[in-house]
């Protein structure tokens, strides 16, 4: 059975069909709270209990923490770029720590940017040190993944895209917003990973709805083997998976994108961004960004994400 834990500024709680119970830790990082799991075994069952309506919530994922994403990921959305699925390869990036934010704190767009892009994907949060070089197999895969979160991997397109690299243009601060809960699973659990079915409305317009299932390329199994051949992991590292389609960005038109294959580059990004810059699916100030993770049957369920945008 999943352990829903939420975080707030003084407390750690596990959601509980009655409320919220106070965790009995001294636990100020993520990593300390996966290595007291006695402690959080013993507040589920617990029966003091607080409204989790009156909670202000946090991101249960701590910083500093490494912060590592999976690169087109989705197949629905490695099409939707004008690619073809066969030919992606496993790849990653890095994103600031300092990037993560709240599940219900403002996603902030720096004043210089202006294609502000959303991207709901699922975390897996580390629950132990991974050295370079472990064996890991489906056997060991749910003691390494000690859970998931709901991410947001919000980018700034125009940042991004001239430059071709991800680091700044998905690292300001709030870029990475988190949870609501990181919630716990078993090897059981984890093994219905793919049945996870992932969501993402702006202003209650459905933006982005896929499930694992038949569209995710790399599944966390085959991500962390190639992972660990290069990088160690320490328990609270969070792991970002890859975005489905429907983001805001989407692959011009062939004609238009051969056209601009030939225009000098300063010429094709002019081009490109003033095109950009009429698509209505960008953020904007005062949008409400809400995300969801959850099986269809909701026996797995990562919770809801609302963060409104705000403009520097």
């Amino acid at each position: 059975m999943t352990i829903t834990v939420l975080r707030t500024a003084d407390a750690w709680w596990v959601r509980t069909a009655a409320g919220a119970a106070r965790v009995d830790t001294t636990a100020a990082t993520t990593a300390e709270l996966l290595a007291d799991r006695a402690a959080v075994t013993a507040a589920a069952a617990s029966a003091d209990t607080v409204d989790v309506a009156t909670l202000a919530l946090l991101s249960p994922v701590t910083k500093p923490c490494r912060v590592i994403a999976q690169m087109t990921n989705f197949e629905s959305h490695v099409r939707d770029a004008g690619m073809d699925p066969k030919t992606v390869p496993l790849t990653f990036f890095r994103k600031s720590s300092a990037s993560i934010s709240g599940p219900v704190d403002d996603v902030v767009k720096p004043a210089h940017v202006r294609l502000l892009d959303y991207e709901v994907e699922i975390g897996l949060v580390i629950g132990r040190e991974v050295p370079v070089g472990t064996s890991i197999t489906e056997a060991t895969l749910s003691e390494i993944v000690a859970g998931l979160v709901i991410t947001n991997d919000v980018s700034a397109r125009d940042i991004q895209l001239p430059q071709t690299q991800f680091y700044e243009a998905k690292s300001y601060p709030t870029f990475t917003p988190v949870g609501p809960a990181l919630v716990l699973l078993d090897a059981g659990e984890l093994a219905r990973f793919a049945d996870l079915r992932l969501r993402l409305s702006v202003n209650g317009e459905e933006r982005q709805n896929a499930l694992v299932e038949g569209d995710m390329l790399y599944r966390p199994l085959q991500a962390l083997q190639s992972l660990i051949r290069f990088q160690d992991l320490s328990a609270g590292d969070l792991i970002l998976t890859g975005t489905p389609v429907g983001t805001a960005l989407s692959a011009p038109p062939k004609p238009i994108e051969i056209i601009g294959s030939l225009l000098p580059p300063a010429v094709k990004w002019k081009v490109f961004f003033k095109r950009q810059a009429a698509n209505p699916k960008y953020l904007q100030n005062g949008d409400v960004i809400e995300a969801r993770v959850a099986t269809d049957d909701g026996s797995i369920d990562l919770g809801v994400q609302r963060t409104p945008v705000a403009f520097a």
